[in-house]
């Protein structure tokens, strides 16, 4: 469970779903509706695309067909951009520092709890509605669940916004002990600290009532205290000896729920979300008398501060200059930056609609600019005596690898305008 983009209510970094092998022999990527669609066009979906992606997808290098992901189908909105990054799985390559961040979370759970934790890092991206909001009790009526936030491949199927989306199958097939990394899309803003692609990884722990009886608390306490103590000791195993604080929360699917923060290069930093998992979902799962807690925390948002990288967009860099910086097992190497390129700004004034979105902006610009667009941001508007209403956003170019010339530039920001307003509906001034 993680935090992110909706980070009051959904946790960071979470669940996932299973093995390679069993991947094989079982799919987790099958469409569950939780829509009210009819049972015609539910059959005729699964038809369509459900056993091709079982056949193509293999992960450990994940295969997905584009067809089965990007469609021209009026309910989905996942863009080539996002398909474009399905299967690169930089949380599985120990000389990144995503993969150096995993690693070293294994090693402390390894080292204090008896290698009992199964490792899941290798699960299908691509999930049900059920899987990735109602198995975790995301409420119907959630901001995350919105065409906004998450990326639909059809109405049953999304790609998971949470590692969360395999909480259930994973308690169902039996696993009490579990670590899930795994890359996770949501539709975001675009700045230095936001990518609609990045990466989580969700604890869950089962307790069976001969574990907590013996202490005489209860059990949710019993399990609240186990999981501050096992969190501190991962915070201590990452930053060193740092000053820790506890802040009550609220997610879907724990009570009580909290955020560590730790205080770091002084100032506080929020490390990941937490909590002692609904009892709802360990019932539905078939673990009625058992209590469980589980935590998510965001790779990216955790090696940023380690490795001082400034921009996300690095991690998905090939450039030499910062791959070779890092080396397996090596967590804290400090970034050296190679080169600041200049950033180039265009600014883009239009009479928004009543449909209009910030997140649909950003998905015209990356759709155009990709990986050259540092930041999109809203610097000024009004409403005029007739009720119209004008954004003007500054939107930021620079690679991170080389200069751009202004010719290059100029073509980018003459296509995003025309994307803008074909795709937005709005009226450029």
């Amino acid at each position: 469970m993680a935090l992110s983009s909706v980070q009051a209510t959904l946790f960071s970094g979470t669940s996932l779903f299973r093995r390679r092998n069993a991947l094989r022999s079982v799919s987790y990527c099958l469409p569950f509706s939780s829509f009210a669609n009819s049972v015609s066009t539910d059959n005729l979906s699964r038809k369509k695309w459900r056993q091709p992606v079982v056949s193509v997808l293999e992960l450990g290098g994940v295969k997905v067909n584009r067809e089965d992901v990007v469609r021209d189908d009026p309910t989905n909105n996942v863009p080539d951009t996002i398909f474009s990054k399905l299967g690169m799985q930089l949380h599985r390559r120990d000389q990144h520092p995503l993969g150096i961040l995993k690693n070293a979370i294994y090693e402390y759970f390894d080292a204090n709890y008896s290698n009992k934790f199964n490792k899941l890092d290798d699960l299908c991206p691509i999930v049900s509605v059920k899987e990735n909001f109602d198995d975790v009790l995301v409420p119907e009526d959630h901001v995350s669940r919105s065409y906004n936030d998450t990326y639909y491949i059809d109405p049953q199927t999304v790609l998971r916004c949470h590692t969360s989306a395999h909480q259930a199958e994973l308690l169902r097939r039996g696993y009490t002990h579990f670590l899930v990394t795994g890359d996770v899309y949501r539709r975001d803003s675009i700045d230095s600290t936001h990518y609609p692609v990045f990466h989580q990884m969700e604890g869950f722990r089962v307790f069976v009532p001969e574990e907590w009886e013996p202490s005489g608390m209860d059990a949710t306490s019993f399990a609240a205290a186990d999981l501050k103590k096992c969190l501190e000791g991962l915070a201590c195993h990452l930053f060193g000896a740092v000053e820790m604080r506890w802040v009550d929360t609220y997610f879907p699917f724990t009570n009580p729920s909290f955020e560590l923060e730790i205080y770091f290069q002084e100032k506080w930093l929020e490390v990941l979300g937490c909590g002692v998992t609904e009892q709802e979902i360990l019932k539905r799962n078939g673990q009625p008398n058992n209590v469980a807690w589980a935590f998510g925390l965001g790779l990216e948002r955790l090696a940023m501060v380690l490795f001082d990288i400034p921009d996300i967009r690095l991690f998905w860099s090939s450039d030499e200059r910062f791959t070779s910086q890092f080396s397996k097992g090596q967590l804290g190497v400090k970034f050296k930056p190679f080169s600041k390129f200049p950033p180039c700004y265009k600014d883009m004034s239009f009479w928004i609609n009543e449909s209009f979105t910030e997140n649909n902006l950003c998905e015209v610009v990356r759709s155009v600019a990709g990986d050259l667009v540092e930041e999109v941001r809203l610097i000024d508007n009004f409403t005029n005596k007739k009720g119209m209403t004008s954004h003007c956003y500054r939107i930021a170019y620079r690679s991170m690898e080389r200069s751009l010339t202004d010719d290059e530039i100029n073509e980018l920001q003459w296509k995003v305008r025309e994307l803008v307003q074909s795709k937005l509906n709005v009226v450029m001034r």
